[in-house]
């Protein structure tokens, strides 16, 4: 991704600022969520089904719980509904690499294959997402994808299946068909975009591949 979410000033629905919930605590990295100890902050960058995009730090994302703390430079503490997801992007760099080009493929050697499903995730938007996943298919509604791309920006990706079209498992010389998630989805656009948690901009636009 590049730049910053200028354009949404407006906070959406199902973001609720953290001093709405719990009055009188501060905002800061220490209230952003609920747990504490040795949780330290990961990078997040959360993209919604509306298209609105949260970046900021993150000490409390569980896949079994309705909803995460995001702390927001720009926003504040906020609390986020899992549901409202299209994916949660875990970054090593908030700023993001637009000079990166993401690979479809994985490096020759690459250990994270053992034991892993290469896969494609078309969402119900039309984008796409090549990863690996440790299960196939997925067995719940929120699951982890780790980029296809070890050079990626992202570390992992955490993908709600509500907002997912098809899932794809990726083999040598192809792929099988698609296991659909949605019994419908929009027309898929034809030409893709880089979806790697930061070139897609609020309006929907963003880096041709």
């Amino acid at each position: 991704m590049s730049g910053q979410n200028d354009a949404h000033s407006v906070e959406p629905l199902h973001l609720r600022r953290r001093e709405a919930i719990c009055p009188g605590v501060p905002s800061s990295p220490s209230t952003a969520g609920h747990h504490r100890g040795d949780h330290m902050p990961q990078n997040v960058v959360a993209h919604f089904i509306d298209h609105a995009i949260v970046k900021g730090t993150s000490i409390d994302v569980d896949p079994g719980k309705p909803r995460c703390h995001i702390q927001s430079p720009e926003q504040g503490s906020l609390e986020v509904d899992l549901a409202q997801l299209k994916a949660l992007f875990f970054v090593k760099d908030l700023s993001g690499r637009p000079e990166h080009d993401e690979a479809k493929e994985p490096a020759t050697g690459d250990t994270r294959l053992r034991g892993s499903h290469r896969v494609k995730l078309v969402f119900l938007d039309g984008e796409e997402l090549f990863g690996l996943m440790n299960r196939y298919p997925p067995n719940r509604s929120f699951f982890f994808v780790l980029p296809v791309d070890s050079e990626s920006n992202n570390t992992r990706i955490l993908v709600n299946r509500e907002a997912v079209h098809t899932i794809e498992p990726v083999e040598d010389g192809g792929t099988r068909p698609a296991m659909p998630t949605q019994p419908s989805a929009r027309p898929r656009r034809e030409s893709g975009w880089v979806f790697d948690g930061k070139d897609i901009r609020p309006d929907g636009s963003g880096r041709r591949e």
